[in-house]
Protein backbone atom coordinates (compact mmCIF):
# COMPACT_ATOMS: atom_id res chain seq x y z
CA UNK A 1 0.00 0.00 0.00
CA UNK A 2 1.54 3.32 -0.75
CA UNK A 3 2.51 5.62 2.16
CA UNK A 4 -0.54 8.37 2.47
CA UNK A 5 -2.84 9.52 5.16
CA UNK A 6 -2.02 11.26 8.53
CA UNK A 7 1.27 11.46 9.80
CA UNK A 8 2.48 13.37 12.82
CA UNK A 9 4.67 16.76 12.32
CA UNK A 10 7.96 15.84 13.37
CA UNK A 11 8.12 16.78 17.25
CA UNK A 12 5.00 17.96 17.77
CA UNK A 13 4.64 16.59 21.01
CA UNK A 14 7.29 18.62 22.38
CA UNK A 15 5.71 21.12 20.63
CA UNK A 16 2.99 21.38 23.32
CA UNK A 17 5.53 22.06 26.28
CA UNK A 18 4.56 25.26 28.09
CA UNK A 19 1.83 26.06 25.35
CA UNK A 20 -0.88 28.47 26.81
CA UNK A 21 -3.89 26.60 25.90
CA UNK A 22 -7.93 27.25 26.62
CA UNK A 23 -9.85 24.03 26.43
CA UNK A 24 -13.68 24.68 26.24
CA UNK A 25 -15.88 22.75 26.98
CA UNK A 26 -15.59 19.66 29.76
CA UNK A 27 -17.76 16.55 28.06
CA UNK A 28 -15.55 13.42 26.87
CA UNK A 29 -13.61 14.91 24.00
CA UNK A 30 -12.94 18.15 25.99
CA UNK A 31 -11.75 16.28 28.91
CA UNK A 32 -9.52 13.61 27.10
CA UNK A 33 -7.76 16.76 24.50
CA UNK A 34 -7.28 18.88 28.52
CA UNK A 35 -5.56 15.38 29.74
CA UNK A 36 -3.49 14.68 26.97
CA UNK A 37 -2.57 18.28 26.55
CA UNK A 38 -1.14 18.20 29.59
CA UNK A 39 0.57 15.25 30.14
CA UNK A 40 2.73 16.74 27.17
CA UNK A 41 3.41 19.27 29.28
CA UNK A 42 0.85 22.11 27.97
CA UNK A 43 -0.44 24.95 30.05
CA UNK A 44 -3.52 23.54 29.93
CA UNK A 45 -6.84 25.81 31.41
CA UNK A 46 -10.38 24.09 31.05
CA UNK A 47 -13.84 25.81 31.06
CA UNK A 48 -17.29 24.93 31.34
CA UNK A 49 -20.41 27.48 31.47
CA UNK A 50 -21.61 24.45 33.73
CA UNK A 51 -21.29 25.76 37.25
CA UNK A 52 -21.07 22.47 39.42
CA UNK A 53 -19.33 19.98 37.22
CA UNK A 54 -16.96 17.48 38.89
CA UNK A 55 -12.85 18.24 37.53
CA UNK A 56 -11.12 16.34 39.96
CA UNK A 57 -9.73 14.16 37.60
CA UNK A 58 -8.62 17.29 35.89
CA UNK A 59 -7.20 18.87 39.00
CA UNK A 60 -4.90 15.86 39.50
CA UNK A 61 -3.60 15.76 36.02
CA UNK A 62 -2.51 19.48 35.99
CA UNK A 63 -5.16 21.15 34.38
CA UNK A 64 -6.74 24.71 35.57
CA UNK A 65 -10.20 24.88 35.72
CA UNK A 66 -13.03 27.30 35.63
CA UNK A 67 -16.42 26.74 35.80
CA UNK A 68 -19.53 29.32 34.99
CA UNK A 69 -19.72 32.49 33.09
CA UNK A 70 -17.04 34.83 31.42
CA UNK A 71 -15.01 32.29 29.30
CA UNK A 72 -14.36 35.04 26.85
CA UNK A 73 -11.55 36.65 29.61
CA UNK A 74 -9.85 33.38 29.55
CA UNK A 75 -8.71 33.59 26.11
CA UNK A 76 -6.09 36.26 27.53
CA UNK A 77 -2.84 35.36 26.53
CA UNK A 78 -3.90 31.52 25.48
CA UNK A 79 -2.30 31.03 22.20
CA UNK A 80 -4.95 28.31 21.21
CA UNK A 81 -8.60 27.44 21.82
CA UNK A 82 -9.41 24.04 21.51
CA UNK A 83 -13.66 23.35 21.58
CA UNK A 84 -15.67 20.51 22.30
CA UNK A 85 -18.14 19.86 19.77
CA UNK A 86 -21.60 21.13 21.41
CA UNK A 87 -20.23 24.51 21.06
CA UNK A 88 -21.60 25.91 18.20
CA UNK A 89 -19.40 28.18 15.94
CA UNK A 90 -21.31 31.84 16.93
CA UNK A 91 -20.73 31.21 20.64
CA UNK A 92 -19.23 34.50 22.04
CA UNK A 93 -15.82 32.67 23.01
CA UNK A 94 -14.99 30.97 19.83
CA UNK A 95 -15.88 34.48 17.67
CA UNK A 96 -13.53 36.00 20.02
CA UNK A 97 -10.82 33.91 19.22
CA UNK A 98 -11.71 33.71 15.52
CA UNK A 99 -11.33 37.85 15.77
CA UNK A 100 -7.94 37.89 17.80
CA UNK A 101 -6.59 35.60 15.47
CA UNK A 102 -6.39 32.74 17.79
CA UNK A 103 -6.33 29.13 16.38
CA UNK A 104 -9.30 27.35 17.11
CA UNK A 105 -9.32 23.52 16.90
CA UNK A 106 -11.48 20.36 17.74
CA UNK A 107 -10.26 17.57 19.63
CA UNK A 108 -9.84 16.16 16.70
CA UNK A 109 -7.46 18.18 14.81
CA UNK A 110 -5.08 17.70 17.74
CA UNK A 111 -5.76 13.84 17.64
CA UNK A 112 -4.51 14.11 13.84
CA UNK A 113 -1.67 16.18 14.61
CA UNK A 114 -0.44 13.47 17.23
CA UNK A 115 -1.25 10.34 15.40
CA UNK A 116 1.48 7.99 14.00
CA UNK A 117 -0.78 5.57 12.01
CA UNK A 118 -2.47 5.75 8.77
CA UNK A 119 -6.42 7.60 9.47
CA UNK A 120 -9.30 6.29 7.34
CA UNK A 121 -12.55 8.20 8.23
CA UNK A 122 -16.41 8.99 7.69
CA UNK A 123 -18.89 11.50 7.48
CA UNK A 124 -22.27 12.26 6.07
CA UNK A 125 -25.88 13.47 7.34
CA UNK A 126 -26.65 9.84 8.17
CA UNK A 127 -25.37 6.31 9.19
CA UNK A 128 -21.62 7.24 10.36
CA UNK A 129 -21.37 4.74 13.36
CA UNK A 130 -22.65 1.94 11.45
CA UNK A 131 -20.18 2.54 9.05
CA UNK A 132 -17.66 3.47 10.64
CA UNK A 133 -17.40 0.15 13.41
CA UNK A 134 -18.34 -2.20 10.35
CA UNK A 135 -15.05 -0.88 8.70
CA UNK A 136 -13.00 -0.92 12.03
CA UNK A 137 -14.33 -4.63 12.27
CA UNK A 138 -13.38 -5.74 8.59
CA UNK A 139 -9.79 -4.14 8.96
CA UNK A 140 -9.78 -6.37 12.69
CA UNK A 141 -10.62 -9.48 11.17
CA UNK A 142 -7.63 -8.92 8.42
CA UNK A 143 -5.66 -9.12 11.11
CA UNK A 144 -4.63 -5.17 12.08
CA UNK A 145 -4.98 -3.49 15.43
CA UNK A 146 -7.79 -1.03 13.98
CA UNK A 147 -9.53 0.96 16.54
CA UNK A 148 -12.82 3.34 16.16
CA UNK A 149 -12.74 6.36 17.48
CA UNK A 150 -14.00 10.26 17.06
CA UNK A 151 -17.60 10.93 16.99
CA UNK A 152 -18.61 6.86 17.69
CA UNK A 153 -17.86 7.75 21.62
CA UNK A 154 -13.93 7.48 22.18
CA UNK A 155 -11.95 10.54 21.60
CA UNK A 156 -9.55 10.33 18.73
CA UNK A 157 -6.83 11.97 20.91
CA UNK A 158 -7.03 9.12 23.22
CA UNK A 159 -7.14 6.64 20.45
CA UNK A 160 -3.97 7.62 18.91
CA UNK A 161 -2.23 7.53 21.78
CA UNK A 162 -3.05 4.63 23.37
CA UNK A 163 -1.29 1.77 24.13
CA UNK A 164 -0.14 -0.61 22.07
CA UNK A 165 -0.24 1.71 19.09
CA UNK A 166 -3.25 1.08 17.51
CA UNK A 167 -2.15 -0.24 13.22
CA UNK A 168 -5.02 1.88 11.63
CA UNK A 169 -7.60 3.88 13.46
CA UNK A 170 -11.17 4.44 12.26
CA UNK A 171 -12.86 8.17 12.59
CA UNK A 172 -16.21 9.38 12.90
CA UNK A 173 -16.07 12.72 11.86
CA UNK A 174 -19.13 14.78 12.79
CA UNK A 175 -19.42 18.08 10.78
CA UNK A 176 -18.70 19.91 14.76
CA UNK A 177 -16.04 18.40 14.47
CA UNK A 178 -14.29 18.60 11.25
CA UNK A 179 -15.52 22.73 10.91
CA UNK A 180 -12.16 23.07 13.13
CA UNK A 181 -9.83 20.72 11.23
CA UNK A 182 -7.18 22.01 9.91
CA UNK A 183 -4.69 19.14 9.30
CA UNK A 184 -6.68 16.40 9.19
CA UNK A 185 -5.60 13.78 6.15
CA UNK A 186 -7.02 10.49 5.78
CA UNK A 187 -6.03 7.76 3.98
CA UNK A 188 -9.39 7.38 2.92
CA UNK A 189 -12.26 9.79 3.48
CA UNK A 190 -16.25 8.45 3.15
CA UNK A 191 -18.67 11.31 2.67
CA UNK A 192 -21.78 8.77 2.76
CA UNK A 193 -25.04 11.48 2.31
CA UNK A 194 -26.34 15.18 2.99
CA UNK A 195 -29.82 16.38 3.79
CA UNK A 196 -30.90 19.37 6.04
CA UNK A 197 -29.74 19.23 9.24
CA UNK A 198 -27.64 21.04 12.52
CA UNK A 199 -29.34 24.84 11.66
CA UNK A 200 -29.17 25.07 14.75
CA UNK A 201 -25.66 24.84 14.87
CA UNK A 202 -24.18 26.01 11.54
CA UNK A 203 -25.05 29.67 9.90
CA UNK A 204 -26.53 27.84 6.81
CA UNK A 205 -26.73 24.81 4.80
CA UNK A 206 -23.69 25.88 2.69
CA UNK A 207 -21.85 25.83 5.68
CA UNK A 208 -22.94 22.53 7.17
CA UNK A 209 -21.61 21.13 3.53
CA UNK A 210 -18.48 23.02 3.62
CA UNK A 211 -18.01 21.57 7.06
CA UNK A 212 -18.22 17.90 5.66
CA UNK A 213 -16.31 18.60 2.73
CA UNK A 214 -13.17 19.14 5.09
CA UNK A 215 -13.27 15.34 5.24
CA UNK A 216 -11.56 15.34 2.01
CA UNK A 217 -9.44 18.21 2.71
CA UNK A 218 -5.63 17.53 2.55
CA UNK A 219 -5.48 14.62 0.97
CA UNK A 220 -2.56 13.72 -1.71
CA UNK A 221 -3.56 12.00 -4.98
CA UNK A 222 -2.99 8.54 -3.48
CA UNK A 223 -5.75 8.96 -0.86
CA UNK A 224 -9.18 7.20 -1.37
CA UNK A 225 -12.24 9.87 -1.73
CA UNK A 226 -15.16 7.65 -1.39
CA UNK A 227 -18.59 9.39 -2.28
CA UNK A 228 -21.94 8.14 -3.50
CA UNK A 229 -23.36 8.34 -6.43
CA UNK A 230 -26.66 10.45 -6.79
CA UNK A 231 -26.32 12.38 -3.75
CA UNK A 232 -26.06 15.86 -5.91
CA UNK A 233 -24.53 17.94 -3.42
CA UNK A 234 -21.95 15.31 -2.25
CA UNK A 235 -20.96 14.40 -5.76
CA UNK A 236 -20.43 18.04 -6.60
CA UNK A 237 -18.27 18.63 -3.67
CA UNK A 238 -16.11 15.03 -4.64
CA UNK A 239 -15.12 16.69 -8.34
CA UNK A 240 -13.04 19.09 -6.70
CA UNK A 241 -11.74 16.74 -3.76
CA UNK A 242 -7.88 16.02 -4.17
CA UNK A 243 -7.46 12.21 -3.79
CA UNK A 244 -8.27 9.65 -5.90
CA UNK A 245 -12.34 9.54 -6.11
CA UNK A 246 -14.14 6.37 -5.33
CA UNK A 247 -17.59 6.10 -6.38
CA UNK A 248 -20.07 4.02 -4.46
CA UNK A 249 -23.42 3.02 -5.30
CA UNK A 250 -26.17 -0.23 -4.55
CA UNK A 251 -26.62 -0.13 -7.95
CA UNK A 252 -23.67 -1.80 -10.46
CA UNK A 253 -20.29 -0.48 -9.88
CA UNK A 254 -18.87 1.74 -11.97
CA UNK A 255 -14.92 1.79 -13.03
CA UNK A 256 -12.85 2.92 -9.81
CA UNK A 257 -15.43 2.16 -7.81
CA UNK A 258 -17.92 0.05 -5.51
CA UNK A 259 -20.98 -1.20 -6.43
CA UNK A 260 -23.56 -4.67 -6.71
CA UNK A 261 -23.99 -6.93 -9.75
CA UNK A 262 -25.39 -10.21 -9.11
CA UNK A 263 -26.14 -10.22 -5.32
CA UNK A 264 -22.50 -9.57 -4.61
CA UNK A 265 -20.51 -6.07 -3.94
CA UNK A 266 -18.19 -5.61 -5.85
CA UNK A 267 -15.08 -3.88 -6.32
CA UNK A 268 -13.62 -2.26 -9.63
CA UNK A 269 -10.92 0.18 -8.10
CA UNK A 270 -7.91 -0.81 -9.45
CA UNK A 271 -5.61 -3.62 -7.83
CA UNK A 272 -8.89 -4.40 -5.62
CA UNK A 273 -10.91 -5.67 -8.27
CA UNK A 274 -13.06 -8.59 -7.19
CA UNK A 275 -16.04 -9.70 -5.74
CA UNK A 276 -16.45 -8.91 -1.54
CA UNK A 277 -19.45 -10.69 -0.01
CA UNK A 278 -22.74 -11.62 -0.73
CA UNK A 279 -25.73 -8.86 -0.66
CA UNK A 280 -27.88 -11.63 1.32
CA UNK A 281 -25.19 -12.29 4.05
CA UNK A 282 -25.92 -8.41 4.93
CA UNK A 283 -28.08 -8.44 8.24
CA UNK A 284 -28.84 -4.51 8.37
CA UNK A 285 -32.22 -3.19 6.88
CA UNK A 286 -32.34 -0.96 4.40
CA UNK A 287 -31.08 -0.13 1.18
CA UNK A 288 -29.09 2.74 2.65
CA UNK A 289 -27.21 0.15 4.90
CA UNK A 290 -26.02 -1.46 1.57
CA UNK A 291 -24.48 1.72 0.98
CA UNK A 292 -22.96 1.90 4.15
CA UNK A 293 -21.17 -1.31 3.99
CA UNK A 294 -19.77 -0.74 0.55
CA UNK A 295 -18.31 2.75 2.09
CA UNK A 296 -16.95 0.60 5.36
CA UNK A 297 -15.22 -1.69 1.93
CA UNK A 298 -14.15 0.85 0.57
CA UNK A 299 -12.57 2.02 3.66
CA UNK A 300 -11.07 -1.27 4.50
CA UNK A 301 -9.92 -1.69 1.04
CA UNK A 302 -7.67 1.61 1.71
CA UNK A 303 -5.96 -0.32 4.06
CA UNK A 304 -5.37 -3.85 3.10
CA UNK A 305 -7.91 -5.73 4.10
CA UNK A 306 -8.95 -8.65 2.67
CA UNK A 307 -12.09 -9.48 1.31
CA UNK A 308 -12.64 -13.29 2.62
CA UNK A 309 -12.50 -11.66 6.46
CA UNK A 310 -15.02 -8.67 5.15
CA UNK A 311 -17.20 -11.05 4.00
CA UNK A 312 -16.96 -12.54 7.80
CA UNK A 313 -17.56 -9.42 9.29
CA UNK A 314 -20.21 -8.37 6.78
CA UNK A 315 -22.43 -11.48 8.03
CA UNK A 316 -21.56 -11.15 11.41
CA UNK A 317 -22.18 -7.77 11.50
CA UNK A 318 -25.49 -6.51 13.89
CA UNK A 319 -26.20 -2.91 14.00
CA UNK A 320 -25.73 -0.86 17.56
CA UNK A 321 -28.11 -0.01 20.19
CA UNK A 322 -31.01 2.84 18.92
CA UNK A 323 -29.90 1.93 14.96
CA UNK A 324 -32.96 -0.19 13.41
CA UNK A 325 -32.35 -2.50 15.89
CA UNK A 326 -35.53 -5.21 16.90
CA UNK A 327 -36.55 -5.09 20.84
CA UNK A 328 -39.46 -7.15 20.75
CA UNK A 329 -42.45 -8.99 19.16
CA UNK A 330 -45.73 -8.79 20.49
CA UNK A 331 -48.92 -10.67 19.41
CA UNK A 332 -46.91 -10.89 15.47
CA UNK A 333 -46.17 -7.13 15.51
CA UNK A 334 -42.19 -6.06 15.60
CA UNK A 335 -40.97 -3.46 17.86
CA UNK A 336 -37.73 -1.89 16.01
CA UNK A 337 -35.91 0.91 18.02
CA UNK A 338 -34.09 3.65 15.57
CA UNK A 339 -33.90 6.57 18.31
CA UNK A 340 -30.52 7.62 17.15
CA UNK A 341 -32.88 8.80 14.11
CA UNK A 342 -32.76 12.59 14.70
CA UNK A 343 -33.21 14.03 11.62
CA UNK A 344 -36.28 13.63 8.74
CA UNK A 345 -33.55 11.99 6.29
CA UNK A 346 -32.56 9.11 9.03
CA UNK A 347 -36.15 8.61 9.80
CA UNK A 348 -37.22 8.44 6.19
CA UNK A 349 -34.46 5.61 5.16
CA UNK A 350 -35.75 3.85 8.02
CA UNK A 351 -39.07 3.73 7.11
CA UNK A 352 -37.92 2.71 3.81
CA UNK A 353 -36.86 -0.60 5.49
CA UNK A 354 -40.57 -1.84 6.30
CA UNK A 355 -43.51 -2.70 4.17
CA UNK A 356 -46.05 -1.43 7.00
CA UNK A 357 -44.94 0.78 9.32
CA UNK A 358 -46.48 2.26 12.36
CA UNK A 359 -44.38 5.66 13.06
CA UNK A 360 -43.99 6.59 16.55
CA UNK A 361 -42.27 10.34 16.29
CA UNK A 362 -41.65 13.09 17.53
CA UNK A 363 -39.19 15.10 19.77
CA UNK A 364 -37.51 18.75 19.89
CA UNK A 365 -36.78 20.27 15.59
CA UNK A 366 -33.38 21.03 14.86
CA UNK A 367 -34.90 23.62 12.70
CA UNK A 368 -35.90 20.89 10.17
CA UNK A 369 -38.92 20.79 7.41
CA UNK A 370 -40.81 17.43 7.96
CA UNK A 371 -42.72 17.58 4.51
CA UNK A 372 -40.62 15.80 2.17
CA UNK A 373 -40.08 13.19 4.77
CA UNK A 374 -43.89 12.66 4.98
CA UNK A 375 -44.32 12.58 1.30
CA UNK A 376 -42.04 9.66 0.51
CA UNK A 377 -42.83 7.69 3.83
CA UNK A 378 -46.67 8.01 3.45
CA UNK A 379 -47.48 5.03 1.20
CA UNK A 380 -45.92 2.30 3.91
CA UNK A 381 -47.30 4.06 7.22
CA UNK A 382 -50.80 2.30 8.45
CA UNK A 383 -50.43 5.01 11.61
CA UNK A 384 -48.70 7.27 13.37
CA UNK A 385 -48.24 7.93 17.10
CA UNK A 386 -46.31 11.61 17.89
CA UNK A 387 -44.97 12.89 21.07
CA UNK A 388 -43.02 15.49 22.13
CA UNK A 389 -42.59 19.29 21.09
CA UNK A 390 -42.92 18.77 17.42
CA UNK A 391 -45.85 16.73 17.04
CA UNK A 392 -47.91 19.72 16.32
CA UNK A 393 -45.57 19.98 13.16
CA UNK A 394 -45.20 16.80 12.41
CA UNK A 395 -49.24 16.41 12.49
CA UNK A 396 -49.34 19.58 9.82
CA UNK A 397 -46.75 17.95 7.36
CA UNK A 398 -49.27 14.87 7.39
CA UNK A 399 -52.30 16.54 6.64
CA UNK A 400 -50.40 18.49 3.95
CA UNK A 401 -48.93 15.46 2.80
CA UNK A 402 -53.06 14.00 2.67
CA UNK A 403 -52.11 11.36 4.84
CA UNK A 404 -55.62 9.55 5.81
CA UNK A 405 -54.54 7.21 8.28
CA UNK A 406 -54.80 7.10 12.01
CA UNK A 407 -53.04 9.77 13.91
CA UNK A 408 -52.56 9.57 17.46
CA UNK A 409 -50.97 11.63 20.49
CA UNK A 410 -48.79 10.03 23.55
CA UNK A 411 -47.62 11.64 26.50
CA UNK A 412 -44.81 9.38 27.31
CA UNK A 413 -43.24 6.76 25.67
CA UNK A 414 -45.20 3.87 27.12
CA UNK A 415 -48.16 5.57 26.16
CA UNK A 416 -46.43 5.86 22.39
CA UNK A 417 -46.24 1.91 22.52
CA UNK A 418 -49.22 0.52 23.57
CA UNK A 419 -51.49 3.29 21.14
CA UNK A 420 -48.73 2.32 17.99
CA UNK A 421 -49.83 -1.62 19.30
CA UNK A 422 -53.09 -1.18 18.93
CA UNK A 423 -53.03 0.30 15.44
CA UNK A 424 -50.69 -2.20 13.96
CA UNK A 425 -51.63 -5.99 12.67
CA UNK A 426 -49.84 -8.78 12.89
CA UNK A 427 -46.84 -8.49 10.50
CA UNK A 428 -46.34 -4.44 10.87
CA UNK A 429 -43.63 -3.03 12.34
CA UNK A 430 -44.08 -0.21 14.87
CA UNK A 431 -40.93 1.45 14.28
CA UNK A 432 -39.91 4.49 16.81
CA UNK A 433 -37.89 6.78 14.61
CA UNK A 434 -38.82 10.28 15.53
CA UNK A 435 -36.94 12.66 12.97
CA UNK A 436 -36.47 14.83 15.72
CA UNK A 437 -33.76 15.62 18.72
CA UNK A 438 -34.72 14.15 22.37
CA UNK A 439 -33.86 16.45 24.96
CA UNK A 440 -37.35 17.65 25.19
CA UNK A 441 -38.01 14.19 27.30
CA UNK A 442 -34.90 12.70 27.05
CA UNK A 443 -31.69 12.92 28.66
CA UNK A 444 -30.39 12.05 24.73
CA UNK A 445 -30.95 9.62 22.19
CA UNK A 446 -29.67 6.73 23.63
CA UNK A 447 -32.15 7.16 26.98
CA UNK A 448 -35.44 7.86 24.53
CA UNK A 449 -34.27 4.25 23.00
CA UNK A 450 -34.18 2.36 26.23
CA UNK A 451 -37.33 4.12 27.16
CA UNK A 452 -38.90 2.61 24.48
CA UNK A 453 -37.66 -1.45 24.94
CA UNK A 454 -38.67 -1.05 28.51
CA UNK A 455 -41.87 -0.36 27.34
CA UNK A 456 -42.25 -3.06 24.50
CA UNK A 457 -40.89 -5.73 27.39
CA UNK A 458 -44.03 -4.59 29.40
CA UNK A 459 -46.18 -4.52 26.53
CA UNK A 460 -44.97 -7.89 26.17
CA UNK A 461 -45.46 -9.39 29.56
CA UNK A 462 -49.32 -7.83 29.81
CA UNK A 463 -49.94 -9.79 26.75
CA UNK A 464 -47.95 -12.73 28.11
CA UNK A 465 -45.22 -12.92 25.34
CA UNK A 466 -41.38 -13.36 26.46
CA UNK A 467 -40.08 -10.18 25.62
CA UNK A 468 -37.44 -10.52 22.77
CA UNK A 469 -35.38 -9.38 19.46
CA UNK A 470 -37.82 -9.33 16.29
CA UNK A 471 -36.43 -11.49 13.66
CA UNK A 472 -33.65 -9.86 12.02
CA UNK A 473 -34.56 -11.87 8.89
CA UNK A 474 -38.07 -10.05 8.65
CA UNK A 475 -36.57 -6.69 9.66
CA UNK A 476 -35.04 -6.12 6.71
CA UNK A 477 -36.38 -8.46 4.11
CA UNK A 478 -38.48 -5.95 2.74
CA UNK A 479 -35.55 -4.01 1.12
CA UNK A 480 -32.58 -5.91 1.11
CA UNK A 481 -31.64 -6.74 -2.48
CA UNK A 482 -31.36 -9.58 -3.85
CA UNK A 483 -28.85 -12.48 -3.76
CA UNK A 484 -28.52 -16.36 -2.28
CA UNK A 485 -26.64 -17.61 0.49
CA UNK A 486 -23.98 -16.54 2.22
CA UNK A 487 -20.82 -18.23 0.11
CA UNK A 488 -17.95 -15.92 -1.01
CA UNK A 489 -16.89 -15.08 -4.31
CA UNK A 490 -12.89 -16.17 -5.10
CA UNK A 491 -11.98 -12.35 -4.99
CA UNK A 492 -8.96 -11.27 -6.93
CA UNK A 493 -7.09 -9.01 -4.70
CA UNK A 494 -3.78 -7.17 -5.16
CA UNK A 495 -3.66 -4.90 -2.56
CA UNK A 496 -0.48 -4.65 -0.42
CA UNK A 497 -1.57 -5.06 3.40
CA UNK A 498 -1.07 -2.23 5.73
CA UNK A 499 2.82 -1.88 6.99
CA UNK A 500 3.19 -1.69 10.53
CA UNK A 501 4.85 1.38 11.95
CA UNK A 502 -11.00 14.69 18.41
CA UNK A 503 -28.51 26.59 25.10
CA UNK A 504 -24.60 27.18 24.57
CA UNK A 505 -23.62 26.29 27.40
CA UNK A 506 -20.19 24.60 26.47
CA UNK A 507 -20.79 21.38 28.03
CA UNK A 508 -23.81 21.28 25.03
CA UNK A 509 -24.66 18.20 24.65
CA UNK A 510 -23.01 17.67 20.61
CA UNK A 511 -21.34 15.14 18.40
CA UNK A 512 -18.49 13.19 19.56
CA UNK A 513 -19.57 14.03 23.37
CA UNK A 514 -21.95 11.18 24.02
CA UNK A 515 -23.76 13.52 25.39
CA UNK A 516 -26.87 13.53 23.52
CA UNK A 517 -28.19 13.62 20.19
CA UNK A 518 -24.94 13.78 17.93
CA UNK A 519 -24.85 14.34 14.25
CA UNK A 520 -26.36 11.03 12.77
Amino acid sequence: MAEHGSRPAPGFGERLAGLPVLVAGLGVSGRAAARQLAAFGADVLACDDVPDLDVAELDAAGVKTHLGPGAVELLEGRRLLLVAPGLPERHPLIQAALGAGVPVWSEVELGARLAAMPLVGVTGTNGKTTTTELAAAMLGASGLHAVAAGNVGRPLVDAVLATPTPDAVVVELSSFQLRFTHSLRLAAGAWLNFAPDHLDWHPDLDAYAAAKARVWANQGADDWSLYPIGDPVVVAHAAGAPGRPVPFSTGRAEPGGLGVEAGVALSRIPGVEGGLWRVAALRLPGRHNLANALAASGLALALGAHPAAMARTVAAFRPGAHRLAGVGEVRGVSFVDDSKATNPHAAAQAIAAFPRVVWVAGGRNKGLAFDDLVAAARSRLVGVVLLGEAADELAAALDRAGFAGPVARAASIGEAVTVGFGLAEAGDTVLLSPACASQDMFRDYADRGRAFAVAVARLAERHGDAPGSAAPGREGSASRPGGSGGALLAPSVNRAGLAKKSGEALQAPGEGDRGGDRDP
